[in-house]
């Protein structure tokens, strides 16, 4: 792995749709050396699948996240389903697995319970990420295609269409929609410890005051280090950078708790990424066939 390999990657995190060239043109690169590089991911198993990620509010969940020391990862998703459906799953070094959880229903109801799931292993944070304030507006049609994309979130227009019976015009405009929605990410699944000699990392920061400000602060000081956009919550800033080695990861961390608004910041390095689709599908269906499409926790103001 190279920088540029490490700007390849960054870009099929944020959008696995961008066209080869588009990546290209971030990188350095032409249409085609971006897409021999991103075969050569595949084969070599960096780059393992494609999903199409959706944030639970944006299908009616609420959604919290929980971080737990423990080094049974079957044992504590098996307690983790007990309130809700895991979306993502992180197992860490040291030991730690990460989990966001949606759940209907009251959320702080839900972290309660958890609390009780999980007091034979050691919780060490685990905080509510609220709906976003701004609506999420998903018809009856744009949740169609997103089902049909399920399978295989790079299908083109004219494939998607097929499988619907929806013209390809209006696939090709839902998807575009989707894109631009924070709340859907077309994403890449990858293996962090196939990354060498880069380190893959997690910073989790919480923060006082406003996340977005201390989002954009913590942007100018750590610039290329982003692999991915970060996840703000009320109170927490999940932050995923990279290092080209174990110290600089001790710098990162330094530096982020520096940062102004910022009041603690734990580490976390990821050994394997799990990203559960079964929640998204069933949540789907459950929307495409609700009479009134009312998606209760996506209303904002």
């Amino acid at each position: 792995m190279d920088s540029t390999d490490m700007g390849v990657l960054s870009c099929l995190l944020n959008d696995c749709r961008m066209a080869d060239r588009q990546v290209g043109l971030r990188v350095g690169l032409s249409g085609g050396a971006v897409r021999s590089r991103v075969e050569r991911m595949e084969r070599g198993g960096l780059v393992t699948r494609y999903v199409l990620k959706v944030e639970p509010p944006a299908l009616g969940r609420g959604v919290f996240f929980a971080a737990v020391s423990g080094r049974d990862t079957e044992a504590i998703i098996a307690q983790v389903r007990l309130v809700g459906e895991p979306f993502v799953v992180v197992p860490c070094v040291g030991g730690i697995t990460v989990c966001g959880i949606a759940v209907a229903g009251d959320v702080q109801e839900k972290i309660r319970l958890a609390r009780e799931l999980l007091r034979d292993m050691r919780l060490l944070t685990i905080f509510e990420a609220e709906a976003p304030s701004r609506r999420s507006r998903l018809t009856r049609t744009d949740l169609t295609i997103m089902s049909a994309l399920m399978g295989d979130p790079l299908a083109t227009a004219e494939a998607v269409a097929g499988s619907v019976g929806i013209s390809p015009k209006t696939v090709t405009r839902s998807i575009e929609k989707l894109r631009g929605d924070r709340s859907v990410q077309f994403t890449a699944v990858y293996n962090p410890m196939a990354c060498a000699p880069y380190i893959p990392h997690v910073i989790l920061a919480g923060v006082s005051g406003e996340p977005a400000e201390a989002a954009v602060r913590l942007r100018e000081s750590l610039g290329s280090r982003f692999m991915q956009e970060p996840i703000l919550t009320p109170n927490q800033i999940v932050l995923f950078l990279r290092s080209e080695s174990i110290y600089g990861l001790d710098d990162l961390t330094h530096a982020v708790r520096d940062t102004g608004g910022v009041v603690s910041a734990d580490l976390f390095i990821p050994k394997r990424i799990l990203l559960p689709q079964e929640w998204t599908e069933a949540a789907l269906r459950e929307a495409i066939g609700s009479p009134t499409l009312h998606i209760a926790r996506v209303a904002g103001t």
